[in-house]
């Protein structure tokens, strides 16, 4: 395969996203190596590899079905290529790129299942359904206005307090607050990607949460979610029990340029960036994060 052909599945994969995939994993492991002292390599390295594969998977199980409903096509949106509506890969490459994925979550997970406990199957199974079902199937409920739910439950809640429980098989209240903080920076990535596909999903039809909203009210709810979290940080700070938790207000640094850029009435090429740099937030305050929360257990 040429150095195109490769790379076309890197592009697919959407780089600009894991963070959202990384950065719970990180945290909700250091929420409970804070409260437990304890570490299990084995399960931290399945849970970032189960997160990573969901999230590969999603995006590619939604550049499959949104380019064979026609909602990617190039003459519709401003957005970064695709695989199906750019004619980079056809759509039973992108299906089988999608399956692949989900079967390395799907194993992944399975050997978590046999270490951790039967528990974690109806969670897996959730998760590679709302995954598919996103933007596949009938009905997608990508269409419907709740694509944001499921970010924020599964890329913020789940995986967080997933990732604590696979460590120690119990959730504190830190690791609810980590989820909560997770949760905002996943959807609000969305959220900016929606922002800037208003016009096309208007027309083809795609009722995302930012259609219903309108273009103020999302800029507004993109703002919000960049927000939170920092509100949130003397609370998990105080949860962790060290106040060292607190470096992560650095990210407030990088977060004043993406949110400036949606107040300022940045619109479709303009936003690209956006998500790319609110993605760097995300990263950026979950590594001070979690070395906050590492340190503080032997200071």
């Amino acid at each position: 395969m040429s150095g195109v052909g490769q790379n076309r599945w890197v592009l697919g994969a959407r780089p600009r996203t894991l963070p959202a995939a990384v950065v719970p994993v990180f945290v909700g492991t250091a929420a409970a190596w804070r409260v437990a002292d304890r570490l299990d390599w084995a399960h931290f390295v399945l849970a970032l590899v189960v997160a990573l594969a969901l999230q590969i998977a999603t995006n590619y199980a939604n550049d499959y079905s949104d380019g064979k409903r026609g909602t990617d096509d190039p003459s519709k949106r401003v957005g970064p290529v695709r695989l199906v509506g750019n004619g980079l890969a056809t759509p039973d490459e992108v299906k089988r790129a999608m399956v692949v994925a989900f079967g390395v979550a799907a194993v992944a997970g399975s050997v978590l299942v046999l270490r951790v406990g039967w528990e974690l199957v109806p969670v897996g199974v959730a998760a590679i359904l709302a995954g598919y079902f996103y933007t596949g199937g009938p009905k997608p409920y990508g269409y419907l206005g709740l694509g944001e739910v499921f970010v924020f439950v599964f890329f913020g809640l789940v995986a967080t307090v997933g990732s604590t429980y696979v460590q120690i098989e119990r959730i504190p209240a830190l690791a609810w607050g980590c989820a909560v903080i997770c949760g905002c920076y996943a959807t609000a990535m969305l959220v900016v990607n929606n922002l800037r596909d208003i016009p096309g999903d208007t027309i083809s039809g795609k009722r995302t949460l930012a259609v219903k909203l309108g273009d103020v009210r999302t800029r507004f709810l993109y703002c919000a979610l960049m927000i939170v979290p920092f509100l949130l940080l003397p609370f998990v700070a105080g949860l962790g029990g060290r106040p060292i938790a607190g470096l992560a207000f650095i990210a407030i640094i990088p977060a004043q340029k993406p949110i400036q850029a949606v107040l300022g009435g940045a619109k479709g090429p303009a936003l690209i960036p956006v998500l790319g740099a609110t993605g760097k937030v995300q990263l950026i305050f979950g590594v001070f994060l979690t070395a906050g929360l590492v340190v503080s257990t032997y200071i």
